[in-house]
């Protein structure tokens, strides 16, 4: 798993908060022997009611934000950061289908927004063009692996 190698090779944590991969990202990171050197928590946030109590998000917090976005994305990566005092936060938002949701005018599923913080940001959209949720949600922890790996070994 090339984001954990990253990871212990830098020395740094991480802490995630995901949506639409429902813990994919945290279970590929903490299958990993000796995740403990570098994941601090990850949460499933779902729903607002988990967003409030996981990352103490609440709606007025994210108010000036579209959902949906690598914006909000980033605003839930660097509150789960800092909620864990943690090197690195990852975010993943997203809509796996096999509907899709209102949001900004209509999202099709299979869209994803993920985004880093820490020493370095970074963000991305991922379409995989699919309405197979199980598919997306391993295509969307895939991605967000990936960019996790690429944003701490060129900024950790």
């Amino acid at each position: 798993m090339a984001a954990a190698t990253a990871l212990r090779d830098t020395g740094t944590t991480l802490a995630v908060a995901e949506s639409a991969t429902g813990g994919l990202i945290s279970a590929s990171l903490l299958s990993v022997p000796g995740a403990s050197a570098y994941f601090l928590a990850g949460a499933v946030v779902y729903t607002y009611p988990s967003r409030n109590v996981f990352l103490d998000l609440h709606r007025a917090d994210a108010e000036h934000l579209d959902p949906m976005t690598e914006a909000m994305a980033a605003h839930f990566a660097e509150t789960v950061r800092a909620k864990f005092d943690a090197d690195w936060g990852v975010a993943e938002l997203g809509v796996a289908g096999p509907g899709g949701v209102p949001y900004n005018g209509g999202i099709d599923p299979g869209v994803s927004v993920i985004a880093i913080a820490g020493a370095r940001t970074a963000s991305a959209t991922t379409r995989t063009g699919s309405n197979d949720r199980e598919a997306n949600m391993w295509a969307f922890a895939s991605a967000a692996l990936g960019l996790l790996e690429e944003t701490v070994r060129n900024g950790g």
